[in-house]
């Protein structure tokens, strides 16, 4: 037996009566394109993608230039301070609201994630060794390109040599922000957050799915670079002691033999 939801019962009687009196139905149900598998898009008319799962704690930060928005937990028990590792994410990729996603290929989408993951990776390393798995003490770092749009054809003689790395429309990151939280590994507590909205790479086009070596996209590969060093700049200001834990620090230091010797 075939059940009908109420629209579809309300349409079926409507287009009876209408075929009885010998008018064509225009009763149908409106449904949006389909999207390429895997893509992701911000909805219009939002500040923040959705991406983070905490948007609330979100303050300026006056240390860097832009619209950078940060957060870090100052729990005694959970904060930057308490971890000795972290897990790097792969890195997501959410669509401008506007873009035409069949226009956007999925290999200048993985290009882009397979990139600045790496860049994060070297990044953050300064602060917190880059481990494989999840555990105590251990962060995890989760990170999103946010607002990425059509970019223009790419020309033949601009093709990377490798044929399966070339696409034929580039990926244009000129307005791209980057969404990023640390999260511990097993509770899923937040710990930390930014979100840097400032336009670092205008013009910037990924335009081949390996843009480790491809010129045209070196404005990319400088801008994701530059995305990762605020992202590690932002951790070692977290994790700088504020000048109350800096005098508590220094009142307890003793320097080794300190005690024996009693200076």
């Amino acid at each position: 037996m075939v059940k009908l939801n109420r629209f579809s019962l309300k349409c079926s009687l409507w287009s009876i009566t209408l075929l009885a009196a010998g008018v064509g139905s225009a009763c149908t149900q409106t449904q949006p394109p389909p999207q390429p598998p895997g893509v992701k898009k911000i909805s219009a008319g939002q500040e923040f993608s959705g991406f983070l799962k905490d948007y609330s704690n979100l303050k300026p930060n006056p240390r860097f230039e832009g619209n950078a928005l940060t957060h870090a937990s100052t729990d005694a028990q959970k904060n930057l301070h308490k971890y000795i590792g972290v897990v790097v994410d792969p890195v997501e990729v959410y669509l401008a609201s506007d873009a035409d996603a069949a226009k956007i290929e999925e290999k200048t989408r993985a290009a882009a994630a397979r990139y600045f993951q790496h860049a994060l990776m070297t990044a953050v390393s300064s602060s917190y060794p880059v481990v494989e798995e999840t555990g105590p003490l251990v962060l995890r770092l989760r990170a999103a390109i946010i607002g990425v749009d059509v970019g223009g054809e790419v020309a033949a003689a601009d093709r990377p040599a490798d044929a399966s790395e070339a696409v034929g429309r580039a990926m244009n990151i000129g307005k791209v922000g980057v969404e990023m939280e640390l999260l511990d590994s097993e509770s899923g507590e937040q710990i930390a957050a930014m979100v840097d909205r400032t336009t670092l790479g205008t013009g910037a086009e990924v335009a081949s799915a390996n843009l480790t070596r491809h010129e045209k996209s070196l404005a990319a590969r400088e801008a994701f670079d530059e995305w990762a060093r605020r992202v590690r700049d932002f951790l070692d200001a977290a994790n700088e002691l504020s000048p109350e834990d800096q005098k508590r620090a220094d009142a307890s230091y003793q320097p080794y033999g300190a005690e024996k010797t009693g200076h």
